[in-house]
């Protein structure tokens, strides 16, 4: 078993009870929904964080488990990403609910995955072991896979669309940065290597 410094050690615990909540919370929302896209999001995303709990328990007892570094794979989706605010149908929320809906649940997961990926590279930063700091890193970018997928489908059934600017508030905002000139990158590369 390794000797963790006392930080990464109480900040992976915290991880892996965020993932066993979010295990168990998932596990609900999959008993709960009625559209069969969102249960199987749902579903994959449950055992994906199955996996990468598994992963943490392993590393922190020290069964060899070797934390390989995960890039982001986005996955094209096929529907059209819907931009610009439009009317949808609007609801005030239920106190006294005994079932969450659809866009409830899926706004729940979605926040959570947010949450998740600024969390972990949050934890990430300030571990020195590096299979901790892998761990974290990966489940960051899981985590913000996992709430671009569940934003898609909230996309596409109109429950989150995010507005957009004009034209010429685009290129307004746009044209407040310019790059750099020649002489301002000279001056750079002449502050990096002043000895040439």
């Amino acid at each position: 078993m390794m000797n963790y410094a006392a930080h990464e050690l109480l900040e992976t615990s915290e991880a892996l009870r965020t993932k066993k909540a979010e295990i168990e919370q998932h596990g609900a929302f999959i008993h709960q929904t009625r559209d069969q896209h969102l249960k199987s999001i749902l579903s994959k995303h449950q055992q994906q964080m199955i996996t990468a709990y598994q992963q943490g328990i392993n590393l922190l007892q020290g069964k060899g488990a070797q934390i390989p570094n995960q890039a982001p794979h986005f996955q094209p989706h096929n529907a059209d990403v819907g931009l610009g605010a439009q009317a949808t149908s609007s609801s005030a929320p239920m106190a006294n609910t005994q079932t969450l809906s659809d866009q409830t649940m899926a706004t729940l997961a979605l926040n959570a995955h947010k949450s998740g990926a600024m969390l972990g590279m949050l934890w990430a930063g300030e571990c020195v072991d590096p299979q901790l700091r892998t761990f974290h890193v990966n489940g960051a970018v899981l985590c913000q896979e996992m709430a671009y997928e569940i934003w898609t489908w909230m996309n596409q059934n109109g429950y989150y669309q995010p507005p957009t600017f004009s034209t010429t508030q685009t290129h307004q905002m746009a044209g407040m940065f310019q790059p750099m000139n020649q002489t301002g990158m000279n001056q750079m590369n002449y502050n990096q290597n002043p000895m040439q």
